[in-house]
This record gives C-alpha cells, sequence and structure tokens, in this order.
C-alpha cells in the first residue's frame, strides 16, 4: 500500500500516514450515491448540516490541536479557523435561501414562471494547505446543502486535518458515499480534475494551478469550474496622523499566518512623507514578533511556513529582490536552517529596476513610496492580480477614489487586508479568480437556476400565418 505521510513543519515529526486514495473508485462511489442525498428534501441536508456543526464542537480541541500540528500555525489560529468551519453552516444555510430561493413570477396569459435550482451532481473540491479545514469546507458544506456529492482531495500537505473533516462530515450523518476523501499528490488532483464522472470542480490555491485548470475545461463548458486563487495584494497609508495603527494593520496584513495567506499584504505603498515614521513603528513591531511552534508559551504571533521547500523558496524569492535592487529594511532571516521558521522581512522596493509581479507565499513586504496618490493607486494596479486591496486613511474623500480605482475583489477602509467575513461575497478579478466568488456566494455556483412555464391546464392557438382550413 502506497502512503502519504504528513510532516509537523515545527518540528519535523510525523504526524499522520494515510493511503493514496483511487480515483476512479471515489467517484464512482460519490456518482453512485449521489441520486438519493438530492432527492432527500433540503431540511433534511440542512439538518444533517447542523449535525456536523455540532460534532466540529465536540471535537474542537482535537481539530484544532491537528491544524496547528499539520500547518505549524498558532494553537490560537488553529483555533479561529475550526470556529469558521462551524460558522460556514449557518452562514450557507443563509445564503442558499437567499441565493437560490424558490421564486414565483407571473407570465403571459396567466401562465406562471416558477424559478428553481437544481445541483450539479458530482463535484470535486481541491482543497488548500494554508487553511485546509475552514477554506475546503466553504465549498463542501454550500454544495452538500444544494444537493451535490462531494469528492474532496486535500493538499497532499495537509491530508491529516481533510481525514479529520471528511469523518467529522460523516459523523454528523452525511452519507459516506457523499463526500469521499481521495489522498494523494499531484498525480491525483490531475486525474480528478480530468475526470468524466465530475461534474465541476471547485478549487482555492495557486494561480499556477488555476490557470491549467482553466485551459483544461476551456473545452467543458458542461462543467462548472470555480477558482479561487492567490494575490499581490496591495496596502496604501496615506494621509492619516496615528502611525502606530497604520503599522499595526500593515503587520496584520502581511506577517497573520506568516504571510500564507491568499488575501496578505505583499506590497506596502506609502505616502513619501509618512514613510520614515512608519518603517519605524513596523520594525519595532516586528523585532517584538514571536515566531515560534504551535504550542510555544508564550504563544507566538506567527509560525513556521509550511515546509522547508517553501522556505527555500522564500529565501531565493527575497534575494532575488535584492538583486533587482531592493534594498533590504529587516532581511528575511531563517534562525535554524533545518526548519522552516522565518522572521518577516521588509524590502524597499521604490527605486529598484524591475517589481515582479509575483506572490511571495510568506512573511515579506516590499515598501514603495510615493508622493501623488493617483499614482499610488495606478502602482496598487500594477499586478496581474486583483483580490485584495487596502486604504489606511482619514480622508473619506480619498477612499472615494481609491474604491471607485482600486482593480480587486475585496477593497478595504482602515482595516487590514486580510480577514474577510465569511457572510459576504469573496473572490477576486484578473489572476486572483473567475468571477465566482466564494464565502456567501457559493451557493450560486453549487447549483444552477431552472426556469419554468407553467399552466395547469394546456391552452394554445396559432392566430397567424395559418391558410384558412
Amino acid at each position: 500500500m502506497i502512503e502519504l505521510i504528513s510532516y509537523e513543519p515545527a518540528t519535523g515529526t510525523e504526524l499522520a500516514r494515510l493511503p493514496i486514495g483511487d480515483v476512479d473508485r471515489e467517484v464512482a462511489t460519490a456518482r453512485a450515491a449521489w441520486a438519493d442525498w438530492a432527492a432527500r428534501p433540503l431540511a433534511f441536508r440542512v439538518e444533517t448540516m447542523r449535525r456536523f456543526a455540532n460534532v466540529v464542537r465536540q471535537r474542537y480541541d482535537d481539530f484544532a490541536d491537528t491544524i496547528a500540528r499539520e500547518t505549524g500555525k498558532p494553537l490560537w489560529e488553529a483555533k479561529t479557523e475550526v470556529d469558521s468551519v462551524i460558522a460556514k453552516v449557518d452562514i450557507s444555510i443563509a445564503a442558499y435561501a437567499d441565493r437560490t430561493a424558490q421564486r414565483r413570477m407571473e407570465g403571459q396569459m396567466g401562465a406562471r414562471v416558477a424559478v428553481r435550482h437544481k445541483p450539479h451532481g458530482v463535484l470535486a473540491v481541491l482543497g488548500p494547505y494554508n487553511f485546509p479545514a475552514h477554506l475546503p469546507n466553504g465549498h463542501i458544506v454550500p454544495a452538500l446543502i444544494a444537493g451535490n456529492a462531494v469528492v474532496f482531495k486535500p493538499s497532499e500537505k495537509t491530508p491529516a486535518t481533510g481525514d479529520f473533516l471528511v469523518r467529522c462530515l460523516h459523523a454528523g450523518g452525511v452519507p459516506e458515499g457523499c463526500v469521499r476523501l481521495l489522498i494523494g499528490g499531484a498525480d491525483e488532483g490531475r486525474a480528478l480534475s480530468a475526470h468524466n464522472g465530475i461534474d465541476g470542480l471547485l478549487f482555492t490555491g495557486s494561480a499556477r494551478t488555476g490557470l491549467a485548470l482553466n485551459r483544461q475545461f476551456a473545452e467543458r463548458p458542461e462543467k462548472i469550474l470555480a477558482l479561487e486563487m492567490g494575490g499581490n495584494n496591495p496596502i496604501v497609508v496615506w494621509d492619516t496622523p496615528d502611525i502606530h495603527t497604520a503599522a499595526v494593520l500593515v503587520a496584520q496584513s502581511a506577517f497573520t499566518s506568516a504571510g500564507q495567506r491568499c488575501t496578505a499584504a505583499r506590497r506596502l505603498i506609502v505616502e513619501e512623507r509618512l514613510a520614515a515614521p512608519l518603517v519605524e513603528e513596523l520594525t519595532g513591531l516586528m523585532s517584538r514578533m514571536i515566531v515560534g511552534a504551535p504550542h510555544d508559551s508564550p504563544a507566538p504571533f506567527m509560525g513556521p511556513v509550511i515546509d522547508n521547500d517553501a522556505a527555500d523558496e522564500l529565501t531565493e524569492g527575497f534575494l532575488s529582490l535584492m538583486m533587482r535592487g531592493g534594498r533590504p529594511i529587516r532581511h528575511l532571516e531563517r534562525p535554524d536552517p533545518t526548519r522552516p521558521f522565518l522572521r518577516p522581512a521588509l524590502i524597499d522596493m521604490t527605486n529598484a529596476g524591475e517589481r515582479p509581479d509575483v506572490e511571495l507565499f510568506g512573511p515579506i513586504l516590499q515598501m514603495v513610496r510615493m508622493s501623488d496618490f493617483d499614482a499610488a493607486i495606478a502602482e496598487a494596479n500594477a499586478t496581474r492580480y486583483g483580490l485584495s486591496a487596502s486604504l489606511v486613511s482619514q480622508t473619506p474623500a480619498l477612499y472615494d477614489r481609491f474604491w471607485a480605482g482600486a482593480r480587486a475583489g475585496i477593497v478595504n477602509w482602515n482595516k487590514p487586508t486580510n480577514g474577510a467575513a465569511s457572510n459576504a461575497p469573496f473572490g477576486g478579478i484578473g489572476h486572483s479568480g473567475n468571477h465566482r466568488p466564494s464565502a456567501y456566494y457559493a451557493a450560486d455556483y453549487c447549483a444552477y437556476p431552472v426556469v419554468s412555464s407553467e399552466a395547469e391546464a394546456a391552452r394554445a392557438a396559432i392566430g397567424i400565418g395559418l391558410r384558412d382550413a
């Protein structure tokens, strides 16, 4: 039996061994179970999801511990992820009622027009490693409420969390055939996405993989594809007297989750006159940040990145910024070369010959100093991505201009770029998504509308264009 082994990033200790799954078998099992689940009343599916939420509550500590150990994120942050898993159920129930409610209207000649929604069938869900429970759960729960069956492949870096999530779903009463766990790596992911037995794919992950999926599905319009990808997100600090608060918002945006959030700020665009005091405050905060293992005491602000390969790539990425003319303000430090702990970095790219439009998925923040606000908006938009953007300013008129000019699916004011609300849509433009936002709007891609013109008795006549009988 071939197994996938999960290791704890903070210690290198083996956490779990799970057998590699069979794609054909898992899809066939979901296909066989789907019709019965779809035929169940909506109320039954809703109550099943509520039982699932209760199971997660009962297993809260074990779930949070698994997430923390497998991702390396601090235990306090893992607990917030479990909270999000639970909250997603009620949010998804409300969203389904709001976004896909049955509606009746008056048609011509006394007919009724009915709008109802149907599930797609079997949906594949590909999950990421940074939020290995919350993000796939954000696809799975609304998909199940709508009446779909799901084949879920977690990231090969976080299979134990995926296994825990699926076991909670089954314990809550979701038939085992309706949620299938597919353990595997890139080969299994490619086989699942190309499988003729799925009716669509819901993806959260890198832009590179998302673009490959978009090309793959280009000739399959009968299959739904929802892409939730990354970002090269800007946070703009302009015309604000409270430099300390601005620095806190920047630090939260850039370094929460060790920078491993698709909404993390990658670029700080700051008004020239505020740059020096902001840098002083920000570097002071960075020097005080505790970087440690999930269960350390005192609790760390951030843990390691996901593995040594990611830490190596980020180190190379920081060196590449320096070679392009970036001036390091705080270097990306790696205290232990055998483990993926990184201390957050800040680099001034104002005078760099090139500012590469890449998503460095870790605790690296690039700064650009500017004197003109319109130029700052243009710099914020100088990316192929378009997920999140934030303005820190005390001037409402500037926010009006920023909101109107920013190219992003999430535009915030005096708030971090991350921490999006689950009771609102979540998605981006450009290379950040394909205009199928998730979170509250996930209901939109989990069911499709069916319009019916209905009359209790058949009446028909042709009043023009016929010869006399």
